[in-house]
């Protein structure tokens, strides 16, 4: 399994979201990582379907269109975004009373289904769902707003659900998300990361050279 960048469009330059993406595929970035708020379950709110389905009809299969829902109730949603062009789907743990259950509706409708936790939620919450899930998303943030700063602790999570992967043969890409830079990205690699979102540190100066800054490290790990 590649490990991979997926540049959060959260920081991206939304007066010019063409330029942006275009730098992207032009530096071979395969992930796109997409959050959707809803000011309720984060006290933010942010981009939704319409964008994400305007972005899948101009770049096609380009990228990977790796969705976030920091939303309540997720399983409202999950046909809508299916139609818009998500590729993959990540509900939060503390968003719905049946994560299980929603993962299996999410891969039912043809996508990838992942499962995310807060930075205070403990790991063992979602042991149930990590034999179903594609994807395990830790957050080491507080979710809603960019800019934060890394909590290392995370990392033990990060440690448990890698042991946890190899011990029983599950699937799943674990992923993290928020604070992640070209200071502290080979920490994450270290303890098993394999999906890196980066926002304020792909898009902001130059996105090129900032892309390439994390492929050099990334491709060490490949």
């Amino acid at each position: 399994m590649l490990k991979e960048l997926a540049p959060s469009l959260l920081s991206a330059n939304f007066y010019d979201l063409k330029n942006d993406l275009s730098i992207l595929k032009e530096e071979n970035v395969r992930y796109l990582h997409f959050d959707v708020m809803d000011g309720m379950f984060v006290p933010n709110i942010s981009m939704g379907i319409p964008v994400l389905e305007s972005i899948k009809k101009n770049t096609g299969d380009t990228f990977i269109l790796d969705t976030h829902l920091m939303v309540e109730r997720p399983e409202r949603y999950i046909t809508n975004f299916k139609n818009a062009g998500a590729d993959i789907l990540t509900i939060h743990a503390e968003a719905t009373l049946d994560f299980v259950e929603v993962i299996s509706i999410v891969k039912d409708q043809g996508m990838k289904a992942g499962i995310c936790v807060n930075p205070e939620t403990d790991i063992k919450k979602i042991d149930d769902a990590l034999g179903v899930a594609d994807l395990v998303l830790v957050m080491s943030v507080h979710p809603g707003f960019g800019g934060q700063k890394f909590m290392p602790y995370v990392l033990e999570k990060v440690k448990y659900l890698k042991s946890k992967k190899n011990e029983n043969n599950y699937k799943y890409m674990i992923e993290i998300d928020g604070g992640i830079n070209i200071d502290n990205v080979n920490d994450v690699l270290d303890v098993g990361v394999d999906i890196v979102v980066a926002g304020s540190s792909v898009f902001k100066n130059d996105i090129r050279e900032n892309v390439k800054s994390f492929n050099n490290i990334i491709k060490k790990y490949n």
